[in-house]
């Protein structure tokens, strides 16, 4: 069975690493499985002396102690199953407390390589597995040891009982495990087709208003009802499965009842076993079973358990290892590139080849080039969002890619093509989130990028919830307090991507002037943009075309070089 070996030969990641001592808590789990079967046995024992002594003796005496004493041992019994399920329990606290937050960083990191496996669905995989893993169908593996000691005990009563019983056991087994074969490959076409429909759904409410003004409505409806017929007929289709198997399993438990009782009083009639051994009998072959029903009652959370583990470990053991935790001093800002290569996943050519240059601290780099030229793949390898096939990124010496991303971010802004923001206040967004981050800090920002007048006119001010995604601002607005966002701290390097794409005239003057305030603080800047007036500050331009560095020079040496005719160009290139 596929759940009980899913532990072994395990990639070293922190799910791994967590689950090491997993050993420690199954061997205290066991412990206290043993006593609680151990004492289980009281029923079954209670029930022979009742039919066996009690009922022929008369003795009400007789009858009160036994039932005191059986009483009492079910307590103990319920207590000891009580704190097991509590060391599970916490355990799974545990290991989400270790886990939770290397699952949600390499989230983001398989993100931003492209991964597909970068799904919010990874963290729902956390929650199953921790679930399942310390929930009540892991817990009856616990008690699987014990199936044989029962059905000794069976055997020693009556081989025949013994019999019967470890048939019913391997029947449900089966059952199980047809049960789970007949419908994995139903149930993995109704989750892929669901998957697409809700893709379809989503798509269209991102982009609503295209929808609408287009009538693309109906043409997605078509698309979006074609996966969503193949969830319900897929889906049916394993309902139908789930209920001939859950019936058969259901016959073969009252099967089994039944036979036991029918052998036990034939045993009685024929005078081999003595009357109070039929329900003793009963409650013996019911506890036999009694984990694998729970197993058979779980076997598809055991199942999901095992595909969320196996989709836990195939993202953490992508995952990029955390840098080493020297913290580094606040960089000056000298930027160099050395020889970046670089493709997204899935591209057949390099997107950015060959690229070197450096600015000094305190410079401004204006980036250009026509649309597909790589600008803004080169601006997520300067912030370390990628890392270069072949080169290097360096700020201050340091690889841009392997510096923590916490202290990083500490002395960087970065202002991406797409703004998004969070959902949350304008402050909290303007904060980065951060906690120690103050009142003081956000409006300072603010006025930095132009946004603070903009923001006191909003209806709650700086207080003002911005939706999901900023659903509830302007795109203009939505760049001005992302620039505000990127500004905090007067950052030491600074990418903006298009900064002024969305913004009016204000707000370009206002982008502006918080380039020259921060290039007076001595604050590196690039800038990639299609308005040249965004460039008045630059000290250098850098021409990319095909992901190839086409000019980078002094700002008035591109310019008058991008003027003269492409052949000029190309002759000055030839003899540089």
């Amino acid at each position: 069975m596929k759940f009980l070996t899913f532990l072994t030969n395990q990639p070293d990641t922190a799910l791994t690493r967590a689950m090491a001592d997993v050993k420690k808590v199954a061997l205290v789990a066991f412990g206290f499985s043993l006593v609680s079967n151990v004492l289980y046995l009281a029923l079954p024992l209670y029930t022979y002396q009742v039919y066996g002594r009690v009922m022929v003796s008369q003795s009400q005496a007789t009858l009160w102690i036994l039932t005191l004493v059986t009483l009492f041992v079910f307590a103990v019994s319920g207590v000891i199953d009580d704190i097991r399920a509590r060391i599970l329990i916490n355990y799974g606290v545990a290991l989400d407390q270790r886990v939770s937050g290397r699952v949600f960083a390499s989230l983001f990191d398989a993100a931003v390589r492209g991964d597909p496996s970068a799904r919010a669905q990874a963290l729902r995989d956390l929650d199953q597995f921790r679930q399942t893993f310390t929930g009540v169908g892991a817990a009856a593996i616990f008690d699987l040891p014990w199936i044989p000691v029962f059905l000794i005990v069976l055997f020693i009563i009556d081989p025949l009982v013994g019999v019967i019983t470890l048939l019913g056991a391997i029947v449900l087994l089966a059952l199980a495990i047809m049960q789970t074969k007949a419908m994995h490959p139903v149930l993995k076409e109704a989750n892929d087709a669901a998957l697409k429909s809700y893709g379809f759904t989503d798509a269209a409410l991102r982009n609503g208003e295209v929808v609408r003004a287009m009538g693309m409505l109906p043409t997605l409806g078509s698309a979006w009802a074609r996966h969503r017929a193949v969830t319900i007929e897929r889906g049916a289709v394993a309902s139908e499965y789930s209920n001939t198997y859950t019936d058969l399993i259901k016959f073969v438990r009252m099967g089994m009842q039944v036979l036991i009782i029918a052998i036990g009083a034939y045993l009685i009639l024929k005078g081999e076993i003595h009357s109070g051994m039929l329900f003793a009998n009963m409650i013996l072959a019911s506890r036999a079973l009694q984990p694998i029903e729970k197993i058979v009652g779980s076997w598809e959370p055991l199942n999901n358990m095992v595909r969320s583990h196996e989709r836990l470990q195939n993202l953490l053991s992508k995952a990029e290892p955390p840098p080493a935790g020297t913290q580094l001093p606040r960089p000056t800002g000298k930027l160099s590139v050395e020889g970046v290569n670089f493709a997204p996943p899935g591209a057949n050519k390099l997107v950015v080849s060959g690229v070197s240059f450096s600015i000094e601290p305190g410079e401004v780099l204006g980036i250009i080039g026509p649309s597909g030229a790589g600008k803004s793949t080169l601006a997520r390898l300067l912030m370390g969002i990628w890392k270069p096939l072949q080169g290097v990124v360096r700020l201050d010496g340091a690889d841009v890619f392997t510096w923590d991303r916490a202290d990083f971010g500490r002395h960087v802004g970065y202002l991406p093509q797409d703004t998004e923001l969070f959902a949350g206040t304008v402050r909290d967004n303007i904060a980065r989130f951060r906690a120690d981050v103050t009142d003081e800090d956000v409006v300072e920002a603010a006025r930095l990028a132009g946004v603070h007048d903009l923001i006191l006119r909003m209806p709650k001010g700086y207080d003002t919830e911005v939706g999901e995604g900023g659903v509830t601002l302007s795109g203009g607005q939505r760049q001005r307090v992302g620039l505000a966002r990127a500004v905090l701290g007067a950052p030491a390097f600074l990418v903006l991507d298009e900064p002024n794409a969305n913004l009016d005239a204000e707000g370009e003057d206002a982008l502006i002037r918080a380039i020259e305030t921060l290039k007076s603080k001595g604050t590196t800047i690039v800038i990639i943009s299609h308005k040249p007036g965004v460039f008045r500050s630059a000290d250098k331009l850098l021409m990319l075309r095909d992901g190839r560095v086409e000019l980078f020079g002094p700002r008035d040496q591109v310019m008058a070089r991008l003027v003269k005719p492409a052949g000029d160009v190309r002759a000055v290139e030839a003899g540089r």
